[in-house]
């Protein structure tokens, strides 16, 4: 199940400039880019715990009942990006990337600055900034006791 539905999707970007390609996607299309986004999104690693053990996606948490606004938003902008043809694992192997010769006979990487959005799988870095205030921070440490 999918953070946000066509239509919430569609209302979204209706208040966007440059949403042709979703706006030219078919229903069909919009509805697997929403749930390969939903996919993209669970497996980031969130602070607090879900509301209900065992539900099928990572919100809503901490007890709310419904998924905040910002998910919803990353949710479409990452189903954007996916319809506009941008494929994560390309994105990750071209993450160094700072240079590339005449006709791909040579390339250049930076090995030390890597665009945490790209390391994520996150495929637009629109919705990695509403995803960003939800993530717990990489260098935590967290134990649990069985």
């Amino acid at each position: 199940m999918s953070y946000s539905d066509e239509t919430e999707a569609d209302a979204y970007f209706a208040m966007k400039v440059n949403s042709d390609c979703w706006d030219a996607a078919d229903s069909a299309d919009k509805i697997v880019a929403l749930n390969n986004a939903t996919l993209i999104i669970d497996r980031l690693g969130f602070c607090g715990a879900v509301t209900t053990e065992g539900q099928a996606n990572e919100f809503p948490r901490d007890g709310d009942t419904v998924v905040p606004e910002d998910i919803k938003r990353a949710n479409s902008e990452i189903a954007n990006a996916l319809i506009d043809g941008v494929d994560p694992d390309v994105e990750y192997e071209n993450l160094k990337m700072i240079s590339q010769g005449y006709a791909n006979v040579r390339s250049t990487y930076d090995r030390n600055d890597a665009q945490p959005h790209v390391l994520a799988g996150v495929p637009s870095v629109v919705a990695w900034q509403y995803l960003m205030p939800y993530l717990i921070d990489p260098r935590t440490i967290v134990l649990n006791r069985v």
